[in-house]
Protein backbone atom coordinates (compact mmCIF):
# COMPACT_ATOMS: atom_id res chain seq x y z
CA UNK A 1 0.00 0.00 0.00
CA UNK A 2 1.20 3.11 -0.66
CA UNK A 3 1.04 4.96 2.16
CA UNK A 4 1.89 8.38 1.27
CA UNK A 5 -1.04 8.41 -0.87
CA UNK A 6 -3.51 7.27 1.91
CA UNK A 7 -2.17 10.48 4.61
CA UNK A 8 -2.67 12.56 1.45
CA UNK A 9 -6.58 11.30 1.00
CA UNK A 10 -6.99 11.25 4.37
CA UNK A 11 -5.69 14.93 4.78
CA UNK A 12 -8.55 15.88 2.05
CA UNK A 13 -11.03 14.37 3.63
CA UNK A 14 -10.72 15.83 7.60
CA UNK A 15 -9.84 18.91 5.36
CA UNK A 16 -13.55 18.98 4.18
CA UNK A 17 -15.39 18.09 7.32
CA UNK A 18 -13.82 19.97 9.34
CA UNK A 19 -14.47 23.10 7.17
CA UNK A 20 -17.68 22.27 7.09
CA UNK A 21 -18.01 21.53 10.89
CA UNK A 22 -16.05 24.67 11.52
CA UNK A 23 -18.59 26.78 9.25
CA UNK A 24 -21.72 25.09 9.83
CA UNK A 25 -21.57 24.20 13.52
CA UNK A 26 -19.60 26.50 15.30
CA UNK A 27 -20.90 29.77 15.93
CA UNK A 28 -18.08 32.30 16.99
CA UNK A 29 -15.88 30.69 14.55
CA UNK A 30 -17.04 32.18 11.64
CA UNK A 31 -16.08 30.60 7.79
CA UNK A 32 -13.78 27.54 8.03
CA UNK A 33 -10.29 28.36 6.40
CA UNK A 34 -11.48 26.97 2.71
CA UNK A 35 -14.96 28.70 3.20
CA UNK A 36 -13.25 31.98 3.82
CA UNK A 37 -10.85 31.48 0.66
CA UNK A 38 -13.79 30.46 -1.59
CA UNK A 39 -16.12 33.54 -0.51
CA UNK A 40 -13.26 36.41 -0.72
CA UNK A 41 -12.26 34.50 -4.11
CA UNK A 42 -15.25 34.21 -5.60
CA UNK A 43 -16.99 38.30 -4.15
CA UNK A 44 -13.19 39.17 -5.93
CA UNK A 45 -14.10 37.72 -9.45
CA UNK A 46 -17.57 38.92 -9.31
CA UNK A 47 -16.74 42.47 -8.22
CA UNK A 48 -13.78 42.48 -10.90
CA UNK A 49 -16.10 40.88 -13.74
CA UNK A 50 -19.33 42.83 -13.48
CA UNK A 51 -19.56 46.54 -14.14
CA UNK A 52 -23.23 47.48 -15.66
CA UNK A 53 -26.21 46.96 -13.22
CA UNK A 54 -24.36 46.25 -10.05
CA UNK A 55 -26.67 45.72 -7.37
CA UNK A 56 -28.90 43.48 -9.57
CA UNK A 57 -26.02 40.95 -10.21
CA UNK A 58 -23.89 41.43 -7.27
CA UNK A 59 -27.46 40.05 -5.69
CA UNK A 60 -26.28 36.20 -7.05
CA UNK A 61 -22.88 37.02 -5.25
CA UNK A 62 -24.69 34.90 -2.30
CA UNK A 63 -26.03 32.20 -3.81
CA UNK A 64 -23.26 31.63 -6.04
CA UNK A 65 -20.68 31.47 -2.89
CA UNK A 66 -22.86 29.08 -1.24
CA UNK A 67 -23.08 26.61 -4.30
CA UNK A 68 -19.44 26.70 -4.46
CA UNK A 69 -18.99 26.22 -1.26
CA UNK A 70 -20.68 22.78 -0.83
CA UNK A 71 -19.49 21.59 -4.49
CA UNK A 72 -15.97 22.23 -2.82
CA UNK A 73 -16.77 20.84 0.16
CA UNK A 74 -18.14 17.45 -2.20
CA UNK A 75 -15.62 17.55 -4.13
CA UNK A 76 -12.76 17.36 -1.45
CA UNK A 77 -14.28 14.26 0.33
CA UNK A 78 -14.62 12.57 -3.23
CA UNK A 79 -11.28 13.32 -3.85
CA UNK A 80 -9.89 12.48 -0.97
CA UNK A 81 -11.71 8.67 -0.21
CA UNK A 82 -10.76 7.90 -4.22
CA UNK A 83 -6.86 8.63 -3.67
CA UNK A 84 -7.08 6.67 -0.17
CA UNK A 85 -8.60 4.11 -2.12
CA UNK A 86 -6.41 4.31 -4.49
CA UNK A 87 -3.59 3.52 -2.42
CA UNK A 88 -3.96 0.28 -2.31
CA UNK A 89 -4.85 -1.32 -5.98
CA UNK A 90 -6.75 -4.21 -4.33
CA UNK A 91 -9.04 -2.24 -1.87
CA UNK A 92 -12.13 -2.54 -4.35
CA UNK A 93 -13.19 -5.20 -6.24
CA UNK A 94 -15.50 -5.53 -9.05
CA UNK A 95 -18.43 -7.76 -8.72
CA UNK A 96 -20.07 -8.09 -11.77
CA UNK A 97 -17.52 -10.53 -13.32
CA UNK A 98 -17.35 -14.28 -12.57
CA UNK A 99 -14.13 -13.52 -11.10
CA UNK A 100 -13.74 -11.11 -8.99
CA UNK A 101 -11.48 -8.36 -10.42
CA UNK A 102 -9.19 -5.71 -8.64
CA UNK A 103 -10.83 -1.94 -9.43
CA UNK A 104 -9.51 0.87 -12.00
CA UNK A 105 -9.85 4.27 -11.57
CA UNK A 106 -12.68 4.95 -12.72
CA UNK A 107 -14.53 1.74 -10.38
CA UNK A 108 -12.92 3.54 -7.37
CA UNK A 109 -14.61 6.89 -8.15
CA UNK A 110 -18.18 5.18 -9.19
CA UNK A 111 -18.07 3.43 -5.89
CA UNK A 112 -16.97 6.42 -3.45
CA UNK A 113 -19.61 8.74 -5.34
CA UNK A 114 -22.63 6.14 -4.57
CA UNK A 115 -21.02 5.46 -0.26
CA UNK A 116 -20.78 8.57 0.57
CA UNK A 117 -23.99 9.36 -1.12
CA UNK A 118 -25.40 6.75 1.34
CA UNK A 119 -26.73 5.01 -1.81
CA UNK A 120 -25.49 1.82 -1.52
CA UNK A 121 -21.62 0.28 -2.96
CA UNK A 122 -23.08 -0.56 -6.67
CA UNK A 123 -21.15 -3.23 -8.09
CA UNK A 124 -17.76 -2.66 -6.41
CA UNK A 125 -16.88 -4.23 -2.94
CA UNK A 126 -14.58 -3.31 -0.79
CA UNK A 127 -11.97 -6.09 -0.02
CA UNK A 128 -11.74 -7.90 3.45
CA UNK A 129 -10.76 -6.15 6.32
CA UNK A 130 -9.57 -2.87 7.01
CA UNK A 131 -11.04 -1.67 3.60
CA UNK A 132 -14.74 -2.80 4.58
CA UNK A 133 -14.02 -0.26 8.04
CA UNK A 134 -12.77 2.36 5.53
CA UNK A 135 -16.30 1.89 3.45
CA UNK A 136 -18.11 2.08 6.57
CA UNK A 137 -16.56 5.36 7.30
CA UNK A 138 -17.05 6.56 3.68
CA UNK A 139 -20.46 6.13 4.12
CA UNK A 140 -20.76 8.50 7.66
CA UNK A 141 -18.34 10.93 6.55
CA UNK A 142 -21.25 11.40 3.60
CA UNK A 143 -24.17 10.95 6.15
CA UNK A 144 -22.44 13.89 8.45
CA UNK A 145 -21.52 16.27 5.17
CA UNK A 146 -24.91 16.18 4.34
CA UNK A 147 -26.04 17.12 7.26
CA UNK A 148 -24.02 19.59 7.38
CA UNK A 149 -25.03 21.23 4.29
CA UNK A 150 -27.99 20.98 4.71
CA UNK A 151 -27.90 22.69 8.59
CA UNK A 152 -25.21 25.55 6.72
CA UNK A 153 -28.14 26.39 3.76
CA UNK A 154 -30.69 26.85 6.30
CA UNK A 155 -29.19 28.82 9.13
CA UNK A 156 -28.19 31.51 5.99
CA UNK A 157 -31.43 31.48 4.36
CA UNK A 158 -32.47 32.49 7.53
CA UNK A 159 -30.11 35.42 8.11
CA UNK A 160 -30.64 36.52 4.36
CA UNK A 161 -34.68 36.85 5.42
CA UNK A 162 -33.66 38.98 8.22
CA UNK A 163 -31.55 40.92 6.44
CA UNK A 164 -34.47 41.56 3.96
CA UNK A 165 -36.86 42.10 6.67
CA UNK A 166 -34.92 44.81 8.48
CA UNK A 167 -34.18 46.51 5.22
CA UNK A 168 -37.71 46.89 4.39
CA UNK A 169 -39.05 47.73 7.78
CA UNK A 170 -36.57 50.62 8.14
CA UNK A 171 -36.46 51.55 4.31
CA UNK A 172 -40.46 51.38 4.39
CA UNK A 173 -40.37 54.34 7.17
CA UNK A 174 -38.33 56.59 4.83
CA UNK A 175 -35.31 56.18 2.69
CA UNK A 176 -33.23 58.94 4.17
CA UNK A 177 -32.98 59.38 8.25
CA UNK A 178 -34.45 62.41 7.86
CA UNK A 179 -37.51 61.42 5.95
CA UNK A 180 -37.73 58.39 8.46
CA UNK A 181 -37.86 61.00 11.32
CA UNK A 182 -40.40 63.38 9.18
CA UNK A 183 -42.72 60.55 8.99
CA UNK A 184 -43.00 59.39 12.37
CA UNK A 185 -43.08 63.15 13.84
CA UNK A 186 -47.15 63.47 14.14
CA UNK A 187 -46.63 67.18 14.88
CA UNK A 188 -46.71 66.98 18.70
CA UNK A 189 -44.30 64.05 19.24
CA UNK A 190 -43.42 60.44 17.80
CA UNK A 191 -45.69 58.09 18.66
CA UNK A 192 -44.99 54.58 18.54
CA UNK A 193 -41.46 55.31 18.39
CA UNK A 194 -40.18 53.21 21.31
CA UNK A 195 -41.67 49.99 19.84
CA UNK A 196 -40.33 50.35 15.91
CA UNK A 197 -36.89 51.20 17.65
CA UNK A 198 -37.17 48.23 20.00
CA UNK A 199 -38.27 45.92 17.38
CA UNK A 200 -35.21 47.28 14.68
CA UNK A 201 -32.64 47.13 17.76
CA UNK A 202 -34.23 43.12 18.01
CA UNK A 203 -33.62 42.02 14.61
CA UNK A 204 -30.29 43.73 13.89
CA UNK A 205 -29.02 41.82 16.58
CA UNK A 206 -30.45 38.64 15.20
CA UNK A 207 -28.71 39.75 12.50
CA UNK A 208 -24.98 40.48 14.09
CA UNK A 209 -24.99 37.00 15.94
CA UNK A 210 -25.77 35.16 12.29
CA UNK A 211 -23.61 37.34 10.24
CA UNK A 212 -20.63 36.72 13.00
CA UNK A 213 -21.83 33.13 12.31
CA UNK A 214 -21.84 32.99 9.08
CA UNK A 215 -20.01 35.71 7.70
CA UNK A 216 -21.04 34.26 3.81
CA UNK A 217 -24.22 36.90 4.73
CA UNK A 218 -22.24 39.66 4.05
CA UNK A 219 -22.31 38.71 0.40
CA UNK A 220 -26.00 39.01 0.23
CA UNK A 221 -27.07 41.23 -1.31
CA UNK A 222 -30.32 43.42 -2.52
CA UNK A 223 -31.18 44.03 -5.81
CA UNK A 224 -31.81 47.73 -4.27
CA UNK A 225 -31.26 49.82 -1.75
CA UNK A 226 -34.78 49.43 -0.17
CA UNK A 227 -33.95 45.07 -0.03
CA UNK A 228 -30.45 45.83 1.27
CA UNK A 229 -29.59 45.90 4.86
CA UNK A 230 -25.71 48.06 4.48
CA UNK A 231 -28.42 51.50 3.12
CA UNK A 232 -30.69 50.54 5.58
CA UNK A 233 -28.12 49.78 9.21
CA UNK A 234 -26.64 53.40 7.42
CA UNK A 235 -30.44 55.15 8.17
CA UNK A 236 -31.00 53.70 10.96
CA UNK A 237 -27.57 55.02 12.87
CA UNK A 238 -27.96 58.42 11.14
CA UNK A 239 -32.27 58.45 12.87
CA UNK A 240 -30.42 57.58 16.12
CA UNK A 241 -27.88 60.30 15.55
CA UNK A 242 -30.41 63.37 15.11
CA UNK A 243 -32.84 61.56 17.82
CA UNK A 244 -29.70 61.87 20.34
CA UNK A 245 -27.63 64.82 18.99
CA UNK A 246 -30.45 66.57 16.80
CA UNK A 247 -33.12 66.83 18.78
CA UNK A 248 -33.79 69.29 21.88
CA UNK A 249 -33.35 67.36 24.90
CA UNK A 250 -37.42 67.56 26.20
CA UNK A 251 -38.17 65.42 22.58
CA UNK A 252 -35.64 62.47 22.88
CA UNK A 253 -36.85 59.19 23.12
CA UNK A 254 -35.43 57.64 26.77
CA UNK A 255 -31.65 57.72 26.84
CA UNK A 256 -31.98 53.45 27.96
CA UNK A 257 -34.16 52.99 24.71
CA UNK A 258 -31.50 55.09 22.48
CA UNK A 259 -28.36 53.55 24.36
CA UNK A 260 -29.31 50.18 23.43
CA UNK A 261 -30.46 50.75 20.12
CA UNK A 262 -27.15 52.42 18.80
CA UNK A 263 -24.91 49.62 20.83
CA UNK A 264 -26.79 47.09 19.11
CA UNK A 265 -25.37 49.10 15.50
CA UNK A 266 -21.96 49.35 16.56
CA UNK A 267 -22.05 45.55 17.63
CA UNK A 268 -23.17 44.91 14.16
CA UNK A 269 -20.34 46.94 12.77
CA UNK A 270 -17.27 44.87 14.82
CA UNK A 271 -18.94 42.32 12.39
CA UNK A 272 -17.66 43.88 9.43
CA UNK A 273 -14.05 43.02 9.72
CA UNK A 274 -14.64 39.36 8.80
CA UNK A 275 -15.76 40.52 5.67
CA UNK A 276 -12.84 43.01 5.00
CA UNK A 277 -15.07 45.91 5.34
CA UNK A 278 -13.23 48.90 6.82
CA UNK A 279 -13.94 52.53 6.75
CA UNK A 280 -14.14 54.86 3.92
CA UNK A 281 -11.12 57.31 3.23
CA UNK A 282 -13.87 60.13 3.84
CA UNK A 283 -16.70 61.12 5.32
CA UNK A 284 -20.58 60.63 4.57
CA UNK A 285 -22.76 63.49 4.26
CA UNK A 286 -24.30 65.05 7.41
CA UNK A 287 -27.86 64.30 8.08
CA UNK A 288 -29.65 67.89 7.03
CA UNK A 289 -31.86 69.54 9.81
CA UNK A 290 -33.20 71.86 7.50
CA UNK A 291 -36.43 70.29 6.64
CA UNK A 292 -37.01 68.66 10.34
CA UNK A 293 -36.80 72.30 11.34
CA UNK A 294 -39.51 73.51 8.63
CA UNK A 295 -41.90 70.87 9.76
CA UNK A 296 -41.88 72.20 13.11
CA UNK A 297 -39.86 69.69 14.35
CA UNK A 298 -37.73 71.12 17.76
CA UNK A 299 -34.25 70.46 16.43
CA UNK A 300 -31.12 72.18 17.83
CA UNK A 301 -28.98 74.56 15.81
CA UNK A 302 -26.42 72.96 12.69
CA UNK A 303 -23.85 74.54 14.56
CA UNK A 304 -24.56 72.64 18.20
CA UNK A 305 -25.55 69.29 15.66
CA UNK A 306 -22.57 69.71 13.69
CA UNK A 307 -19.93 69.65 17.05
CA UNK A 308 -21.94 66.38 17.74
CA UNK A 309 -20.80 64.71 14.74
CA UNK A 310 -17.09 65.17 15.46
CA UNK A 311 -16.99 62.14 18.16
CA UNK A 312 -18.30 59.59 15.55
CA UNK A 313 -16.34 60.21 12.71
CA UNK A 314 -14.82 56.98 12.70
CA UNK A 315 -18.50 54.78 12.68
CA UNK A 316 -20.13 57.00 10.06
CA UNK A 317 -16.79 56.23 8.07
CA UNK A 318 -17.06 52.48 8.57
CA UNK A 319 -20.82 53.23 7.78
CA UNK A 320 -19.90 54.27 4.30
CA UNK A 321 -17.22 51.93 3.96
CA UNK A 322 -20.29 49.39 4.32
CA UNK A 323 -22.85 51.34 2.07
CA UNK A 324 -19.81 51.78 -0.70
CA UNK A 325 -18.77 48.06 -0.42
CA UNK A 326 -22.01 46.99 -1.03
CA UNK A 327 -22.45 48.99 -4.28
CA UNK A 328 -24.88 51.54 -3.21
CA UNK A 329 -24.74 55.01 -2.87
CA UNK A 330 -25.15 57.10 1.08
CA UNK A 331 -28.95 57.37 0.97
CA UNK A 332 -29.32 61.33 1.04
CA UNK A 333 -32.85 63.44 1.99
CA UNK A 334 -35.09 64.42 -1.37
CA UNK A 335 -37.32 66.14 1.08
Amino acid sequence: MNVLLFILGLLLVLLSLVDALWTALWVDGGAGPVTDQITNGVWWVMRKLIRTKRNYWLSLAGPVIQTVTVFVWVGLLWMGWVIMFSADPTSLVYARTPEPQPSNLIDRIYFVAFTISTMGNGDIYPSRGGWEIAASFTTLSGMLLITMVVSFLLSVIGGVTTKQSLARQITGLGDSAEEFVLNIWDGKGFPGLDLQLMSMSSQLGTLTEQQLAYPVLHRYHGASAKEDSAPAVAILDDVLTILRYGLQEPYRPAPALLKSARSTVQSYLKTLASASIYPADNLPPAPDLTALRQAGIPVVSDEEFARSLDDLTHRRKLLLGLVERNSFKWPHSTV
